[in-house]
């Protein structure tokens, strides 16, 4: 496709791709990369870990969303050493019964926890 110097610095002004096509479309280099940014397989592994910690001690199941109620951080920092020291632990010395995956997942679930409650103080 031929341009004009004032079409080619307007293109480059605003920073369009052309596919091979001949489609455009903005520039994503600024835009958040999600699909890049996360992995299918660990979010699937940890949505199989949230599902399966649905149900309580007295057998009723709690909302997916039910976290997002509130917990106060200090609870999720307390969780979340007991999680990385099973982690580290099943990581370091193979110990039988500690299921990595498991306390990777939990230690995500008080990471995202945690993270989730100080950003909505900042809103």
């Amino acid at each position: 496709m031929s341009r004009t110097l004032t079409e080619q610095l307007e293109w480059e002004r605003k920073k369009m791709r052309e596919f091979e096509t001949g489609a455009t479309r903005d520039d994503d280099k600024d835009k958040l990369d999600f699909e890049g940014f996360l992995s299918p397989i660990v979010l699937e592994r940890y949505a199989q870990y949230m599902h399966k910690n649905r149900v309580q001690a007295d057998g009723k199941l709690r909302d997916s969303d039910n976290w997002q109620k509130g917990i106060p951080t200090d609870a999720y920092m307390k969780s979340k050493w007991r999680h990385f020291m099973a982690t580290w632990v099943a990581y370091r010395y193979k110990r039988k019964g500690l299921d990595i995956e498991e306390s990777l997942c939990a230690e995500l679930f008080n990471t995202m926890g945690m993270l989730f409650e100080i950003l909505k103080e900042k809103k």
